[in-house]
């Protein structure tokens, strides 16, 4: 099982929007990340940068940033796009962090 951790950013003052959005976040969405083999996901935020940093853990060798053909992602994504940062497609932009330490 390997780790991976990402940086995306909100646009504007949409923290308690971003966070409602996933307490809600739709059951199918949820079965296609845990079928995927992504565990242990966890969104923090920095409200001096506004700035999330992402952290989950992935079976195999996809992760989150794989599933973007999936129609369920794509929604997800259009959903997501007036509040975040987007690329041309409405996919977040996500900048992979390093890791440079770990302990078990």
């Amino acid at each position: 099982m390997k780790r991976e951790a990402f940086k995306m950013k909100l646009i504007g003052d949409v923290a308690k929007d971003y966070q409602r959005r996933h307490a809600e976040i739709w059951p199918e969405l949820v079965k296609l990340l845990k079928d995927a083999g992504i565990s242990d996901y966890a969104i923090y935020f920095d409200e001096t940068t506004n700035e999330l940093f992402a952290v989950q853990k992935v079976s195999g060798e996809a992760g989150a940033a794989d599933l973007g053909a999936e129609e369920i992602v794509q929604k997800w994504w259009s959903y997501m796009a007036d509040i975040m940062e987007t690329n041309p497609d409405d996919s977040p932009v996500c900048i992979p962090l390093t890791e440079v330490f770990y302990l078990a």
